[in-house]
């Protein structure tokens, strides 16, 4: 079992990529998952847990039941339950149920233990590490939510194998995010398609492990890992969280950075295109229908990372592998970047 640590002080945990062993637990477990993966796996993880008590909470799946209402009944499970302070939530689950679970995990009795149990390609290589949890609402994507970092990771890519090919996809939108800001030769591969999941998962653990212990509350550096989700929470929120995948909607809004990029002289079409293709080499979508282009910029100013009347984008820079962040873009200069998805 390949092991990952992130120093984060007294926050401090380790992600372990392998074959599930035994979780041991000194108090009350209650998993968080939903409908389909607990009838897939939970009795696999079950098997595992070592605990005086576990309890199963189950939330509708869905990028759209991401919200307070599903936190509340999972909080009332937990109260039904009697959890105390040295009890755990697992998430079990992917990105949906990791946010949720770790956000109801800040929030029971000011904080209570938590571990992450991811189950699809997304959740593994990005949303279960790294401590941010939350909900969505009708202003935007997890605008409501807390940094809280689980007291481990677990990733059993056994669990990937029921996946269909579009959520495996969506996890790719990720990694490739991740390998376009931080490593060309790690994006090089993936376009190949030369990594098995394994690799790819330790891969993008250990770049954002490092970006995370050297930036965990996102006042700099962790802002990068943003690429393309300025755009894709726009999408996202469009569609009401059910007509793309988050993933999905990544995707696009890398294409439309990059096209912003390329205005700004800071990327060539050489470069947009490598990355365009990467992610149509996984199946993923590369083009959006922008109905309103004003509505659509003035939804960048329920983005977390607007700040004083800018709004940050994050950019490639120069070249794959490099990023800028930039706030000081013209509103003319997004307005003509977004009419060209129009």
């Amino acid at each position: 079992m390949k092991e990952i640590k992130l120093d984060l002080g007294n926050s401090s945990y380790s992600v372990f990529i392998g074959s599930l062993g035994e979780l041991n637990f000194a108090g009350k477990v209650a998993v968080v998952t939903n409908p389909k993966v607990a009838g897939l796996h939970f009795k696999t993880l079950l098997s595992k847990i070592k605990a005086p008590e576990v309890y199963a909470i189950s939330v509708p799946d869905g990028e759209e039941y991401k919200n307070l209402s599903n936190v509340e009944s999972i909080l009332e499970q937990c109260f039904i339950s009697r959890l105390d302070r040295k009890s755990t939530i697992i998430s079990f689950g992917g990105g949906v149920i990791s946010d949720m679970a770790g956000f109801a995990a800040s929030i029971y009795e000011r904080g209570i233990g938590y571990v992450g149990v991811p189950t699809t390609l997304l959740a593994a290589v990005d949303a279960s590490v790294g401590g941010k949890t939350g909900v969505n609402n009708k202003f935007g994507k997890n605008l409501i939510g807390s940094f809280y970092q689980p007291s481990a990771v677990y990733i059993d890519t056994s669990f990937l194998a029921t996946l269909d090919s579009r959520e495996i996809a969506a996890g790719m939108a990720e990694a490739i995010k991740m390998a376009v800001m931080f490593d060309e030769g790690f994006f090089n591969e993936l376009a190949k398609k030369s990594l098995s999941y394994d690799e790819i998962i330790a891969k993008c653990v250990s770049l954002k492990a490092d970006v995370v212990s050297q930036d965990e509350k996102e006042a700099g550096l962790r802002a990068v890992l943003n690429y393309g989700h300025t755009f894709a929470h726009v999408i996202e929120c469009e569609g009401g969280y059910s007509t793309h995948l988050h993933g999905e909607a990544v995707a696009i809004g890398m294409v439309m950075a990059n096209t912003l990029a390329c205005e700004l002289g800071l990327l060539s079409a050489d470069e947009a295109q490598k990355i365009k293709n990467a992610l149509e080499a996984y199946n993923l979508p590369t083009s959006y229908k922008i109905k309103d282009t004003n509505a659509f910029y003035e939804a960048f100013f329920h983005d977390k990372k607007s700040m004083d009347g800018n709004i940050k984008f994050i950019l490639t820079n120069g070249k794959i592998g490099s990023h800028i962040i930039k706030g000081d873009i013209s509103k003319d200069i997004v307005i003509k970047v977004l009419s060209k998805f129009c």
